[in-house]
């Protein structure tokens, strides 16, 4: 083995394993790391209060939230309060109305009595269930029935009634006066709901059990105050009527959806028509 390189057989070299000696006991230049309890300037800063202010919004959102689903109920109990009144009240009072309305023509069916009521004197014949029918071709194709009173117990069965407060209405048989009606514009039958499409001229007829009243109108007040009785007079004066006679008033609200005023029409009688045995309508009644 040689030994004049200085190497060991296995290929170590003396000299460097006491370089290496020396640079473990500290003999190199360098410092050791040092810890330090500064913040990374790199890492992201959160601002004091944050997890408050989280909290915060949270609750708003809550809130928000809850206040949302209440509008959202409060909307849908309002359309269905709406499709309640406009149409679901219809639904029953015209059902009601139908089955009054075949009481009296059955009683009609059934009676002997060839007299109207005022004929024979009061209490002659019952007319709890309504005195007749009106027809308004101009307003609508139904035949109403009319009763008596005009207060929401009535009306709100899908007829019409004849006013007894604060003016008792003259009846059709009367040799004069004014035969006034009242009927609702919306909800509750609705028979009343097209008024605004009558017009000067246009018949208005009264079916009893033995007459046909054929009136004619002559005067239309589109708006007026709800407490104006004196529409409803025996001689509607307003209407510019100044003498007796046999008048018809309908009565209604305005504008529609509302009950702050009174849309009125007037009309006079023109001539009646006895009732034959077919019930035959005059021929105001009758398509063209």
């Amino acid at each position: 083995m040689s030994r004049g390189n200085g190497r060991s057989a296995v290929g170590i070299n003396t000299r460097d394993v006491e370089a290496g000696e020396a640079e473990a006991d500290g003999g190199g230049d360098e410092e050791p790391a040092r810890t330090t309890d500064r913040p990374d300037p790199e890492a992201p800063v959160r601002p004091p209060g944050g997890a408050r202010r989280r909290r915060t919004l949270v609750r708003v959102a809550a809130v928000v939230s809850v206040i949302g689903e209440l509008l959202i109920t409060a909307g849908l109990v309002l359309a269905l309060f709406v499709v309640y009144s406009l149409w679901w009240t219809n639904v029953i009072a015209n059902r009601q109305a139908d089955e009054q309305s075949d009481k009296v023509r059955e009683s009609w069916a059934a009676s002997e009595d060839r007299g109207e009521p005022g004929e024979g004197g009061p209490g002659e014949r019952n007319l709890r269930n309504g005195i007749g029918f009106l027809h308004v071709p101009a307003m609508s194709d139904d035949d109403i029935l009319v009763t008596k009173g005009t207060d929401a117990g009535h009306l709100d069965k899908g007829v019409a009634g004849y006013y007894t407060d604060p003016v008792k209405s003259a009846l059709p048989w009367d040799q004069d006066g004014n035969f006034a009606l009242a009927a609702h514009r919306d909800g509750h039958g609705a028979k009343f709901h097209d008024i605004h499409r009558i017009e000067e001229d246009d018949a208005v007829v009264f079916e009893t059990e033995h007459t046909w009243y054929v009136y004619e109108v002559y005067e239309i007040l589109p708006e007026t105050s709800k407490f104006d009785v004196d529409v409803l007079a025996d001689v509607p004066k307003v209407s510019g009527k100044t003498e007796e006679g046999r008048y018809i008033t309908l009565t209604t609200c305005t504008p529609m959806y509302t009950s702050e005023h009174r849309y009125i029409v007037w009309g006079e009688l023109e001539r009646t028509v006895p009732v034959d045995a077919d019930r035959t309508p005059p021929e105001e009644l009758r398509p063209e």
